[in-house]
């Protein structure tokens, strides 16, 4: 089955996510897309995972628990969990791999964890947006012990992506998947590196602010609207748009 999707979120943890994106406020949004599933993919932490999973039950939108995990290297990648249970000890552990380096809300912004209902419970202290100590090439088997599989972030763009920092993708990574920010620049891509034309390509908003979530628009096939499904379906070769 088709399944319009929203792979890469911020709530208003991510410091650089506006306060306004909340766990109600996201998932009527992606409702309003008339999106079939989102995935919360805050900067280094899966707080906020179980109160927006919870919101988007109430609506019956599936919500995927997920990560933007900052490598060592300063390069961003999607991570994908079967559940908050392992989602959350992989947050835990990533918390653990990241400098103590406390946040400046004047500086970075605010990093508000929430309930489902929207009220703040409290905020991270921690900054978030430091880099972890995990190396890119460790990644894909380090999120597997936890039950998850990622992929590179908007590797088209000129920070914090697999290309411009490391100069390269190739099946040294072990990737599945990657993602695009802008679809017009793949072809492109794909002749400078090959290795692209084996990956199934995702492309999703990055959404930082409630406007910058996208219309339903990109679609992956799945064999039902499950996580299990999806991350299935991740993992197969090659998905094309």
């Amino acid at each position: 089955m088709k399944l319009y999707y929203d792979f890469h979120i911020h709530s208003g943890l991510s410091p650089c996510g506006d306060n306004e994106m909340t766990p109600n406020n996201i998932v009527n949004m992606a409702k309003l897309y008339d999106l079939d599933v989102i995935a919360l993919t805050d900067h280094n932490s899966t707080l906020n995972c179980r109160a927006v999973m919870e919101a988007g039950k109430e609506i019956g939108l599936l919500v995927i628990p997920g990560m933007e995990l900052c490598t060592a290297e300063e390069v961003h990648l999607v991570c994908l969990f079967p559940d908050i249970k392992k989602a959350t000890q992989f947050g835990d552990f990533i918390r653990s791999t990241l400098p103590p380096i406390r946040n400046k809300p004047t500086v970075f912004g605010e990093q508000l964890v929430f309930d489902k209902n929207d009220n703040v419970l409290g905020f991270e202290h921690t900054l978030l947006i430091t880099a972890s100590t995990i190396g890119a090439n460790d990644a894909v088997s380090v999120v597997a012990d936890y039950g998850g599989i990622c992929y590179p972030a908007h590797i088209d763009r000129n920070s914090y992506s697999i290309i411009s920092n490391l100069g390269t993708i190739d099946d040294s990574f072990k990737f599945n998947c990657a993602e695009i920010f802008d679809l017009d620049a793949l072809e492109a891509l794909k002749k400078q590196y090959p290795y692209l034309n084996d990956l199934k390509i995702l492309s999703s908003s990055d959404a930082h602010y409630l406007e910058h979530m996208r219309l339903k628009e990109h679609y992956i096939e799945a064999d039902e609207n499950s996580i299990e499904a999806i991350l299935e379906a991740l993992k197969t070769p090659c998905y094309k748009e």
